[in-house]
């Protein structure tokens, strides 16, 4: 039986949206009424667009590659959730989150971990950011308007 390693307190968080600047939220798995967008800390020494890529592709479906990923150039820095904190090395308590905006041309279905999530949906950007659970995402997504990439 192989331990799993710690999560390192570096993570992506990436707000998935449409050109109508719906966009989608995350119901958690273990917690529900706990929506939120893709999240999800950095594996190994992998670049953080990638943690970005891969983490959208595990929890929704979405092949990054035909959409626009970009790199919103902002992080938050927040204490871990007491309960959360047995996945982070002892005495780790600050999670430094960097933030990414993914636009879709249209809303689609998603296809979500069912060890992580256990629903999801598209929601108008003001709504969506009422409806999250973490103060960094509601902030994030409430930024949408002067930060969106319209597809190509």
């Amino acid at each position: 039986m192989s331990l799993k390693p710690y999560k390192q307190p570096v993570s992506a968080l990436v707000v998935i949206y449409t050109a109508r600047l719906d966009v989608l939220l995350l119901e958690r798995a273990a917690h529900p009424a706990f929506w939120q967008s893709v999240t999800g800390s950095r594996e190994g020494d992998e670049a953080l667009i990638d943690t970005a890529h891969r983490e959208v592709g595990e929890e929704t479906g979405i092949d990054t590659r035909q959409h626009q990923l970009s790199d919103w150039q902002l992080t938050n820095t927040y204490e871990i959730f007491p309960e959360w904190r047995h996945r982070y090395a002892p005495g780790v308590v600050t999670n430094t989150e960097h933030v990414f905006g993914l636009c879709l041309r249209d809303k689609q279905v998603i296809r979500t971990a069912p060890d992580e999530h256990r629903d999801w949906c598209w929601l108008p950007w003001q709504e969506a950011a009422e409806r999250c659970f973490s103060a960094s995402n509601r902030e994030a997504i409430l930024m949408l308007p002067n930060r969106h990439v319209r597809p190509a």
